[in-house]
């Protein structure tokens, strides 16, 4: 099983790269959703487009891709010889694919509280918006530099 996975790395790499660039959309994109829902949002029809958009980049694409992005990286870190887990970078790049999981379910979530009605105000969803732009910081200088 082991060495099929080093057959197909290319491939799975370039997916990975494909889905992890589909989803970061997505986790840029939906808070910035929430601020233009929290903001403007008080009409019923700005509301209702806003909960269409956010639906939508939620299930046809964040999901998929979050799920497409797991599936190639453990693939990748599965290869044998890929990754030297005493080494610091896996470890750092691991928590932060953690905190961007977490940061993705905090938007599924933010967005159930705003169908709701009990949202956050804008100024804390443009605050939120800059998690995943640190950890992807974090993650393309572990995979980079590999410190």
């Amino acid at each position: 099983m082991l060495d099929e996975l080093s057959v197909i790395y290319p491939y799975a790499k370039a997916f990975h790269v494909m889905a992890v660039i589909s989803w970061m959309a997505g986790l840029f994109y939906l808070p910035r959703l929430f601020v233009y829902h929290a903001e403007r949002g008080q009409a019923p029809e700005p509301a209702d487009s806003f909960i269409i958009m956010e639906q939508k980049l939620l299930r046809l694409i964040m999901n998929p891709a979050m799920i497409a992005t797991w599936i190639s990286g453990l693939a990748l870190v599965l290869t044998p010889g890929i990754v030297d887990w005493s080494m610091v970078w896996p470890w750092t790049k691991a928590a932060c694919v953690l905190g961007m999981t977490w940061f993705h379910m905090w938007c599924a979530g933010q967005r159930r509280v705003l169908l709701a009605g009990q949202g956050q105000p804008g100024r804390r969803y443009r605050m939120m918006n800059e998690v995943p732009t640190l950890l992807m910081v974090g993650i393309v200088l572990s995979v980079i530099v590999k410190f």
